[in-house]
């Protein structure tokens, strides 16, 4: 029988050991009511309590956390411990802080540092917004000051740039997935430019959607640029690091998307306006080269046609000379003609005279006939042959 019986100290480490070979108690979040915190040289005592139990916890160097209050939500972590020697169960803590914030932010930080070890944050990989979005897909609540504010923003920017929105809740439970459902509807959407994820500001608890790591992954995944509009300038959720472009508020990201078409029309018209008075200085400059132009090309005219006036002047004046000479001439030929016409053939055979051949020469001596051989005698109307016999 007493071969059964084991020590105090043997039970109390058997205990011990129970509890640290327990996985599901070791580094461990819990949460409860501050019911007493004593500090003595640097290690808290307190009591952690809920409406169904009591948890006595030990903080080791608790100098190095702000106190809480008695009454106070908090949240520690840590790992059960049986304190074999005393016999005493106790939750050693690793750190205290407030409850919602404390226990959200570390899985925000440890989520943080996951994916930008995956390489989700890489500045290389993040897509330029377009300049000119024709339309934009808004991932958000349908109801709410939010989705307002996004329309009324582009729209006094520019109102041809068209929204649709993929209507979505922005906290509490099954928000995450529809977010990244939205998020995954608009990277296959072709008629959508770039992508607007929005809500308005709220408590750690409320951005809780946006710091998990299903959005993260719709949101590295998203084929469109896209652009994070959680929470007022100073909350930053894990998407704000994923997104191409973080924009502080809803509003803000409108700005930053939607090209402001009036300020554009305000730049043509001033480079119209330039445009314009550039023509204008040139025309003025042109017409009067052209003025110019044309009063040298007046003179030069001028001069040219005197110039021309005085040579058919000086022509018509040696015209005139030219036709005395001609005139002159013309008497000269009168004479020549009457004188030539006085000698012409015919008109002496018609006084009677005829014309003598022999061997068809022309004889006018009777000495150069050779008495021997027949004549012919040409006359006005005819030729006649005839012996010579005296």
């Amino acid at each position: 029988m007493s071969e059964s019986y084991i020590s105090v100290s043997q039970l109390n480490t058997y205990i011990r050991n129970i509890f640290e070979a327990e996985v599901m108690l070791q580094n461990i979040f819990v949460y409860g009511e501050v019911s007493s915190y004593n500090i003595s040289n640097g290690i808290a005592y307190f009591n952690l309590k809920d409406e169904a139990g009591l948890l006595s916890c030990v903080l080791f160097g608790a100098n190095n956390f702000k106190s809480p209050k008695i009454g106070d939500m908090v949240v520690v972590r840590g790992s059960m411990n049986y304190y074999a020697k005393g016999g005493k169960l106790s939750f050693n803590a690793y750190s205290i802080m407030p409850y919602g914030k404390g226990l959200l932010y570390e899985k925000f930080l440890e989520l943080k540092a996951r994916l930008q070890e995956k390489g989700y944050f890489a500045e290389e990989i993040k897509k330029p917004i377009p300049q000119r979005v024709k339309r934009i897909g808004v991932v958000t609540s349908p109801t709410g000051a939010v989705i307002r504010d996004i329309i009324d923003v582009t729209h006094r920017r520019n109102n041809t740039i068209d929204i649709v929105l993929y209507p979505v809740k922005v906290q509490g439970v099954g928000a995450d997935s529809e977010i990244a459902r939205g998020i995954d509807f608009f990277s296959e959407y072709r008629d959508v430019d770039v992508v607007i994820v929005a809500r308005g500001g709220g408590s750690l608890e409320d951005l809780e959607p946006f710091n998990s790591e299903i959005v993260a992954d719709s949101a590295f995944a998203c084929k469109k640029p896209l652009v994070s509009a959680v929470g007022h300038e100073t909350d930053f959720t894990i998407i704000d690091f994923v997104a191409d472009l973080r924009a502080p508020t809803p509003s803000a990201a409108a700005e930053l998307v939607a090209w402001d078409k009036y300020l554009e029309l305000e730049k043509i018209n001033k480079a119209t306006f330039t445009m314009e008075k550039e023509l204008r200085n040139k025309l003025s400059l042109i017409t009067k080269d052209i003025d110019i132009s044309l009063q040298k090309i007046d003179n030069l005219s001028r001069n040219n046609i005197n110039t021309f006036v005085d040579k058919v002047n000086t022509s018509v004046t040696k015209l005139g000379y030219v036709s005395e000479i001609i005139n002159n001439k013309e008497k000269v030929l009168d004479k020549l003609f009457t004188k030539l016409e006085s000698l012409d053939p015919k008109k002496l055979s018609s006084l009677g005279y005829s014309k003598i051949l022999q061997d068809g020469r022309i004889v006018t001596k009777t000495k150069d006939l050779d008495k021997k051989k027949d004549i012919t005698i040409s006359m006005i109307d005819g030729k006649l042959s005839a012996k010579i016999t005296d």
